[in-house]
């Protein structure tokens, strides 16, 4: 039989919406933990969005379970009150404040339960920008990265929802730790983790390269590389392949392989960091004479003699990739809403091993309130109750 997951029999329960809260359930989820997804009523507003938004829930919720309550009646909120008192670890993911109206927050919860690790994702530590409304563009934009990421004068967001991924992601590394420290001492603690902070953290590379070359770090597009061969090349019938040789071992294997004898022996070119400072000279030669390769040649010859290389994918792509479909990257998920409710769909998993395999899918992305019953009812709720709280809406 396969070991049991490192976190099996640990209690989550996670009040969050949208990315950054999710991921860290996610985390916790797929490592073994029961998470308990508080949704509002109406249920979670991820399971409609569309457009960029449409995969949301699908992928942050899979491994949890879902419970529906309404904070804003007063049998609701006793009722989440008691469940996030049977948690180990609960999560949250809303304004400051918000979680104190209803008892929810760690000054009262810890009182219950001095054990309890208490996980808040927010848009930023305490200080002064603490009460501003935080999104993923937004600290994008004020903390560097969207400028690194455009082109001078068009600041651009990066494609995905790195900082609530990232957010997320360290949130439940705080609980790791913080789980480990309980061990120790018995006692539970409040982490804290947040988006502006995340981004400044993936930023940090081009502050420090400010603070010890005196210049400021150039947008990605117009940067000066620290490598002369890494770059993406329009090769025969306009497709791109991105291409890359980064040591000067790997600059002679590039002449030799591609038969550039004359680039070689130059003495222009004869260390990296001549190349870079040679880049524009030498990256025109080398535009016009890859132009005759296809992008298959250049994978096959770089495959064979152990250069860097890349095609240039769509995400949709990935689906076919051959390497995520023989390692088992990918699982199938049923999706809980919208048009294609009940029906398969492959999602990303977690890219590390434990114990030589990949951690799945135990649990389906859950519909809303799927688990309402059970979870009362383990909470000491009978039938009648159970009832009582539905006629005054505090659950569903």
């Amino acid at each position: 039989m396969a070991p049991a997951l490192p976190l099996a029999g640990l209690r989550v329960v996670e009040f969050t919406h949208m990315v950054m809260g999710p991921t860290c359930g996610m985390v916790l989820a797929d490592m073994g933990a029961e998470v308990i997804k508080v949704e509002p009523i109406e249920g979670d507003r991820t399971r409609h969005l569309l457009g960029a938004g449409a995969g949301f829930f699908p992928l942050f919720n899979r491994n949890k379970k879902s419970i529906a309550i309404n904070l804003h009646v007063s049998e609701g909120a006793t009722a989440a009150c008691k469940l996030a008192a049977s948690a180990d670890v609960v999560l949250e993911n809303f304004k400051p404040g918000t979680m104190a109206k209803y008892g929810l927050d760690y000054a009262a919860l810890s009182k219950v339960n001095e054990r309890l690790i208490y996980v808040s994702h927010k848009g930023f530590l305490p200080g002064p920008y603490e009460h501003r409304t935080a999104l993923d563009e937004v600290v994008q934009m004020m903390g560097g990265l969207a400028y690194m990421t455009g082109r001078p004068g068009d600041p651009l967001r990066a494609g995905s929802s790195v900082n609530d991924i990232m957010g997320g992601m360290f949130g439940a590394i705080g609980a790791l730790g913080a789980l480990i420290q309980r061990g120790i001492t018995g006692k539970g603690q409040e982490v804290q983790s947040a988006l502006y902070e995340n981004n400044v953290f993936l930023v940090g590379q081009h502050m420090l390269q400010y603070a010890i070359t005196g210049k400021p770090a150039a947008p990605m597009p117009d940067r000066i590389s620290a490598w002369a061969v890494y770059d993406v090349f329009t090769v025969k019938n306009g497709e791109q392949i991105f291409l890359a040789a980064v040591s000067d071992a790997q600059w002679a294997t590039f002449c030799e392989a591609l038969g550039f004898a004359d680039l070689k022996a130059d003495p222009r070119y004869a260390s990296n960091n001549l190349r870079v400072q040679g880049r524009v000279t030498l990256l025109p030669v080398l535009r016009e004479r890859l132009a005759g390769y296809s992008a298959a040649e250049l994978t096959a010859l770089f495959e064979r003699v152990g250069l860097p290389f890349a095609p240039i994918r769509k995400p949709e792509e990935l689906y076919d990739d051959e390497h995520l479909l023989a390692t088992g990257g990918l699982a199938d998920i049923t999706l809980p809403d919208g048009e294609r409710a009940g029906q398969t769909a492959k999602t990303t998993l977690f890219p590390f091993t434990m114990n030589g395999r990949r951690l799945g899918v135990r649990l389906q992305p859950p519909t809303q309130g799927e688990h309402t019953t059970a979870l009362l009812s383990a909470l000491g709720y009978d039938d009648a109750a159970i009832e009582s709280l539905r006629r005054a809406g505090a659950v569903a």
